[in-house]
């Protein structure tokens, strides 16, 4: 096996990164009508400009001098399959497949193992049963200890079977989510909490529950905090690159004034098709392998 994972963060440098090819997910422009309602889109993704989003979101990842692999040999997933966040999770000794809380992506996690096991990477465990967890609830904070969110998509039984995986050396913490907008709407830990750097996150404060924020600060992470009206357009999900270095979805500009003002370094890119419709930002686009102090060679 190579580059196994050992721990992780949200913050250090992507050295590795696995995407999927936005025409590899939507298909064609038939599939992604027959899907988008479904799927609780806002609106149908347009196919050719979704290809070229993509593409130049690939060619600005690997301005950041990382490796960029693709999880394209397994054709047909869904339109929410380029999402590959949620599907896995990078942990001590491996990757944990998941068990999704959307039952039309239950087919990912499997795929996604499959793509690891061809690469060479180890699969620590896999969420089974009545067992829940998505990608997109699970943040490391640094390399012992994880926050999990506890809301539609992921439940008690998954948290339950990530703990005994991740074993003692890992701290876990159990983060209530908001009823919010509903079972059907897309809402993860990240849609409201993203660490940009080991002392520093972005967050939605009215939706944080008080317990969690105040660990947030006991832990000295100084908080920015997004407006409400960019919540909306998802200022609150962006992927951390390299210790304040930073990409977010154009179109929150008051966000990035505030991330500016504490010294983050900010890139943008145009995701009306790839990330708004279906309401995934850079965080779920993306499933980093490998970053700085994150792995180790055997």
């Amino acid at each position: 096996m190579t580059d196994l994972p050992l721990g992780f963060d949200e913050f250090g440098k992507i050295k590795r990164v696995l995407l999927r090819n936005a025409g590899v997910a939507f298909v064609d422009q038939q599939n992604i009508a027959a899907q988008w309602r479904g799927l609780n889109y806002i609106a149908p993704p347009d196919f050719d400009r979704a290809v070229d989003e993509f593409e130049a979101f690939v060619q600005l990842l690997k301005s950041f001098d990382m490796v960029v692999e693709y999880m394209d040999a397994e054709l047909y997933q869904g339109l929410d399959s380029i999402y590959v966040r949620d599907a896995s999770i990078v942990a001590p000794d491996g990757m944990i497949l998941c068990r999704m809380g959307k039952q039309q992506r239950s087919a990912e996690p499997e795929v996604s193992g499959n793509h690891y096991r061809s690469v060479g990477l180890a699969i620590k465990g896999t969420i089974q049963g009545e067992g829940r967890l998505e990608g997109g609830d699970v943040v490391w904070l640094d390399q012992h200890t994880v926050a999990v969110g506890r809301g539609y998509r992921t439940n008690d039984e998954g948290i339950r079977q990530l703990k005994n995986l991740l074993g003692a050396q890992v701290d876990v913490i159990i983060v209530p989510l908001p009823h919010w907008r509903g079972e059907g709407d897309v809402f993860h830990l990240m849609s409201m909490l993203s660490p940009v750097d080991r002392d520093l996150a972005l967050v939605y404060s009215p939706l944080l529950p008080i317990p969690f924020r105040e660990l947030l600060l006991q832990r000295d992470i100084e908080l920015v905090e997004v407006p409400a009206d960019e919540f909306e357009t998802m200022a609150c999900n962006v992927l951390t690159v390299a210790p304040r270095q930073c990409l977010m979805l154009a179109g929150n500009p008051r966000t990035r004034v505030a991330l500016e003002g504490v010294g983050v370094e900010v890139h943008e890119y145009i995701g009306n098709e790839i990330s708004a419709k279906g309401c995934g930002g850079p965080t779920c686009l993306t499933r980093p392998l490998a970053r700085d102090g994150g792995i180790v060679d055997r």
